[in-house]
């Protein structure tokens, strides 16, 4: 027994120092570089104090964040400039460069231990990748920027126009791999219609994950009246208040840059319903509520009528904040950007976007029973939501209409976020990153990925017959409901050899199960059995 146990313990210690040392990772010398581009709220933004030079995290941070955040990333929109300046003039807002700028976008509040799932942005991507053979600061590299300027703002271009020459002479001037999610899509896409010439000398991809090419029109309408949270659970009582948040984006282009594009013919268009309560004709002063409906243009009077009462109170001072006409004429220009952009003939564009969830398209206030009577209180009341198939977040039809030549667009079921670290998207990534051995698995073609999930195979003699068995599984993902069947079915193959003087007799039977499709997923499962007379 001591024996037994001495040898349990050497083999703990062993794997203990296996586990501890240190080992290179792998890397691939041979692989294009990629810049990783994040959308709204996916930077750590750090407020650098003018006189010390100290910095300190702002965005993201769970302890203490509400007052942090509303004293030091509050802003005003400069319309001169087209810039949103922050409040606190002792202070500066700035995106930390450390690892290549990664750091910037992988894990949003590095202090958070439990819970830390909760402020991933692309760091199962990062990670995923590094397993790849990609390198920190010579192929893989992540472009933070400050979310809340606009995507055409000339710094913000400027910064990125950098940030490109320094991928490509760092990774010995290759052409580059932009992977873009979410509002990070409009940003590259203003950079192109506005530098179109250094974006062809310096890209060789463009992926846009879950972009919002015409909007997120019901997810914005209601951030605009009523604030929005970037953290679900019970991490929301240490997190940024939504109405601290509301009061923040207010003045922030990238908000209005977002919503619904007036100009895009939608299947349905989006619209923002009331029930309000109206005065009647009968002479008696009775009312009655009735549904008022206000397309994508018309309900900017809505927005300027809720919040033409909307102030915050900072350091004491009551500042006020209304629905900014002046950020929406900068926006309205910024849609003509996006709407010219042009993609360069020497630049491939991938399309990937997020499907099988409800994503709010239009909103509703209100209901028969408690309408809204006053348009300043309109903030107060819970919307209800018109939704359509999206993300969560961004609609399928905003996302596909990319208005570009595109190689692929492909819907892959999931979370505006979690797509970032979906299995079939590293699949297509790799596929069109050329990673590895091309996969004989992908069909590109078709949208669907065909996963070999399990193979057993088992082999043995018995009175002087040879019994094989092999167990094989699939599954087949696709965003195409029409692959899927109703229900299962099995299907039976039987084979058989009579045998001669150069092949024994032998005979082979097989089951094939398909189940029906669920979540984008099909499982097929075969096994088969061949007996032959031992040789």
């Amino acid at each position: 027994m001591s024996l037994l146990l001495e040898e349990i313990i050497r083999s703990v210690e062993a794997l203990l120092k296996l586990r501890n040392r240190n080992q290179e990772p792998y890397v691939d010398p041979n692989l294009d570089p990629v810049l990783l581009v994040p959308g709204i709220a996916g930077s750590i933004l750090n407020a650098v104090d003018h006189e010390s030079g100290k910095e300190e995290r702002v965005w993201v941070r769970i302890f203490g964040a509400d007052h942090e955040f509303r004293t030091k990333m509050w802003s005003r929109f400069d319309p001169s400039t087209g810039k949103t300046i922050s409040l606190d003039p002792k202070t500066s807002i700035v995106v930390p460069q450390d690892r290549a700028g990664l750091h910037a976008i992988d894990v949003l509040d590095p202090d958070m231990i439990v819970g830390r799932e909760s402020v991933f942005y692309f760091h199962e991507m990062i990670v995923e990748m590094l397993g790849w053979g990609f390198e920190e600061g010579k192929t893989l590299f992540g472009f933070g920027y400050d979310f809340r300027q606009s995507n055409r703002l000339q710094e913000t271009l400027d910064q990125f126009a950098k940030k490109l020459e320094t991928v490509y002479k760092a990774s010995g001037e290759k052409k580059i791999n932009v992977i873009s999610h979410s509002m990070g899509g409009l940003l590259v896409k203003c950079f192109m219609g506005l530098h179109c010439d250094i974006f062809e000398k310096y890209v060789k991809n463009w992926i846009a994950i879950a972009a919002p090419f015409r909007g997120a029109p019901g997810y914005i309408t209601s951030t605009l009246l009523n604030g929005m949270s970037f953290v679900n659970g019970w991490e929301q009582n240490f997190f940024v208040s939504k109405w601290s948040m509301h009061q923040l984006l207010i003045e922030c282009p990238s908000i209005y840059e977002l919503m619904c594009c007036p100009y895009f013919t939608w299947e349905i268009p989006p619209v923002l319903e009331l029930w309000r309560e109206k005065q009647s004709n009968d002479g008696v002063g009775s009312s009655d509520v009735v549904l008022e409906s206000y397309r994508s243009l018309e309900s900017l009077e809505v927005f300027t009528k809720s919040l033409s009462n909307n102030t915050a109170n900072y350091c004491g001072e009551s500042i006020d904040l209304p629905f900014n006409w002046k950020i929406m004429e900068w926006a309205h220009k910024t849609k003509k950007v996006l709407a010219s952009a042009k993609l360069p003939s020497q630049v491939k564009f991938y399309n990937i976007y997020g499907t099988n969830l409800e994503t709010p398209h239009s909103v509703c206030y209100g209901n028969e029973k408690m309408p809204v009577k006053d348009l300043t209180n309109l903030r107060y009341f819970q919307p209800t939501y018109i939704c359509v198939d999206g993300d969560g977040t961004v609609p399928v039809e905003s996302a596909m209409a990319d208005g570009l030549e595109a190689v692929a667009r492909v819907g892959v079921p999931g979370e505006h976020r979690g797509i970032l670290n979906d299995h079939r998207v590293f699949r297509m990534l790799k596929k069109w990153l050329n990673v590895g051995e091309p996969d004989p698995f992908y069909n590109p073609i078709n949208d669907y990925v065909i996963l070999p999930t399990t193979f057993e195979m088992k082999k043995y003699h018995e009175n002087g017959l040879e019994v094989a068995s092999v167990k094989e599984s699939w599954d087949i993902i696709s965003d195409d409901n029409n692959i899927g069947i109703a229900g299962s079915t099995m299907s039976s193959i039987s084979v058989s050899e009579p045998g001669n003087d150069q092949n024994p007799q032998a005979e082979a039977r097989a089951t094939l199960t398909v189940q029906p499709q669920n979540d984008g997923r099909q499982h097929v499962e075969l096994n088969a059995v061949s007996v032959s007379v031992d040789a």
